[in-house]
């Protein structure tokens, strides 16, 4: 799932990959509202937001809304750049290496969120959660070469979209829309139930969320880097 990159891997391993993923990032974006009221997976509203807020003399404010998105995408190029980098060195454990950074962010999120008894680190917090959206969306990007984007909701209602209006075509646009709207659909139903749990979770564990979405990275992640460095 975190070693075959492009062309090699199977609409089932896409699947997989996008199902998962896109349950944490919807979970995860879910929480940050919770916590902060900000959506930190999504930049269409957050580029709305501090246009809004600019227009009204809301300074401060908007460029809070603003740095949620400077945020996601440093994380998507820093995200991009490890990969690169491990591309270039043949290392094919990268993928699986990058979600275990992930992983071990929100590890350190939930850590000092637990230990601490004050939420005035909101603002940070976002910040962090957008940091990792971003690195998580390039990841799933990159290994798929662009079919999988476990963040990018407004993409993917798009996609159905279109591949809805593609089934009444001939056979072929059938043919090659389908295993499309099977993974959109999927990647799109797995984010809404990962808000709904994330939320729900989050009313009976608090802070404690952040390490179960680690533990669920790592245990992703890990045996992934494993196998590609055995194999």
């Amino acid at each position: 799932m975190l070693i075959k990159v492009g062309d090699a891997r199977t609409s089932n391993i896409d699947l997989v990959l996008a199902g998962l993923l896109s349950s944490v990032a919807g979970a995860l974006n879910a929480v940050g509202f919770l916590i902060a009221g900000s959506f930190t997976a999504n930049m269409t509203g957050n580029i709305s937001a501090f246009a809004d807020h600019i227009a009204n003399g809301a300074i401060p404010v908007a460029f809070s809304f603003l740095g949620l998105v400077v945020a996601f995408i440093w994380g998507a190029g820093m995200g991009a750049l490890a990969i690169q980098a491990g591309e270039r060195r043949q290392l094919r454990s990268v993928y699986a290496l990058a979600i275990a950074a992930e992983a071990t962010l929100l590890l350190l999120v939930g850590a000092a969120l637990t230990m601490s008894s004050t939420t005035e680190h909101e603002t940070f917090l976002v910040i962090v959660l957008s940091f990792v959206m971003g690195l998580q969306n390039a990841v799933t990007t990159m290994i798929s070469r662009a079919r999988v984007r476990t963040t990018h909701v407004s993409g993917m209602a798009t996609d159905i979209g279109i591949e809805l209006a593609a089934l009444v075509g001939g056979e072929k646009s059938r043919q090659e829309a389908a295993p499309k709207l099977r993974l959109h659909s999927l990647t799109l139903a797995c984010f809404a139930m990962g808000g709904f749990s994330g939320a729900l979770l989050f009313q009976i564990v608090g802070s404690w969320l952040f390490i179960i979405a680690a533990i669920l990275l790592l245990i992703i992640a890990v045996p992934e880097a494993l196998r590609a460095h055995s194999s």
